[in-house]
């Protein structure tokens, strides 16, 4: 589904990781691990075309998957006077386009999104009002409603308790059983061991690779 030609990612045109050649194959289930400052949330972002490579290449199948981008929670703004609906709601946008409303099917799509994750009974709440664990069920809610191919999570389990976190992990287990496509940014190991068969480990400059997936990714000399 992705493969990684030389690739380098970074800011201002300023490297933050060594060459990474390699491939993430359709249905696999990637997590991304590496100290803070090695670039993963950068390379996260680079895969989902919020920011250009630094070098190299990003080469998809064809035809190209869709993507769904789960940022940090930091990087979720809170205080948006819309409802959990609606953000939920937003999931819809490639289906419906962005000033279309949504019908009686997509708004029954959206309490089911909201049920699987948990939070249907906060439907008419304001994100701002929601725990930290609470706002990450809804924008995995969303993350349903997106139906892409390719999932691409930035730290989803920062702040939130292990109940949810594992909660969560099974939806995602779930999804990627359906064959979707996951590379998800993560710090703690024995959920990276006893969930995901993949992983590639980025240090600063340098990017070494495990497991079967992404195997091909080099060490850059």
């Amino acid at each position: 589904m992705i493969r990684l030609k030389n690739l380098t990612v970074g800011y201002q045109g300023v490297a933050v990781t060594s060459a990474l050649n390699g491939e993430f194959k359709h249905g696999s289930m990637t997590a991304l691990t590496g100290a803070n400052g090695s670039g993963k949330s950068t390379l996260i972002k680079t895969l989902a075309g919020l920011q250009r490579p630094v070098s190299g290449e990003i080469a998809f199948s064809d035809p190209l998957p869709s993507i769904a981008w789960l940022p940090q929670q930091s990087d979720i703004e809170k205080n948006f006077p819309v409802s959990v609906f609606d953000v939920v709601a937003m999931g819809c946008w490639q289906q419906s386009g962005w000033f279309k409303g949504i019908g009686r099917q997509q708004r029954q799509a959206v309490m089911h999104a909201l049920a699987q994750a948990g939070v249907q009974h906060l439907a008419h709440a304001r994100p701002g009002t929601l725990s930290g664990g609470q706002l990450q069920r809804v924008m995995f809610a969303r993350l349903l409603m997106q139906q892409a191919e390719l999932l691409l999570l930035d730290e989803p389990f920062a702040g939130i308790d292990s109940a949810t976190t594992g909660q969560l992990l099974a939806l995602l287990e779930v999804l990627n059983r359906a064959g979707r496509t996951l590379i998800v940014v993560l710090h703690d190991m024995s959920t990276v061991e006893k969930y995901f068969p993949q992983t590639l480990h980025l240090e600063e400059r340098h990017a070494t690779a495990c497991n079967s997936t992404c195997g091909r990714v080099t060490e850059a000399g």
